[in-house]
């Protein structure tokens, strides 16, 4: 199982939410094994998405299926699964 097949793309994030605020939201569903929250790197203020990886698929799934378009903080979360970077070739 790859690490894109168990990592969730959180979307549509509060401008103030944490990594243990992914981390708390998202701990339902099963053992979190790493939350992040994309950073402008210029600004260093939230870019409004990041990203949650969970221990096993299905645990993501879960998460996906119960999460997406739920309202956290007065806005409604974009999940889904994450899709691997492209290549720099």
């Amino acid at each position: 199982m790859s690490e894109a097949e168990r990592t969730m793309y959180v979307g549509n994030l509060p401008w103030a939410a944490t990594e243990d605020d992914l981390t708390a939201l998202f701990k339902e569903f099963g053992p979190i094994v790493g939350a992040r929250v994309i950073q402008d790197r210029l600004t260093g203020r939230s870019s409004g998405y990041g990203f949650v990886e969970f221990a096993t698929e299905e645990q993501a799934a879960q998460a996906c299926a119960a999460l997406d378009g739920c309202l956290y903080r007065g806005r409604a979360l974009l999940v889904g699964p994450a899709r691997p970077k492209p290549s720099r070739h």
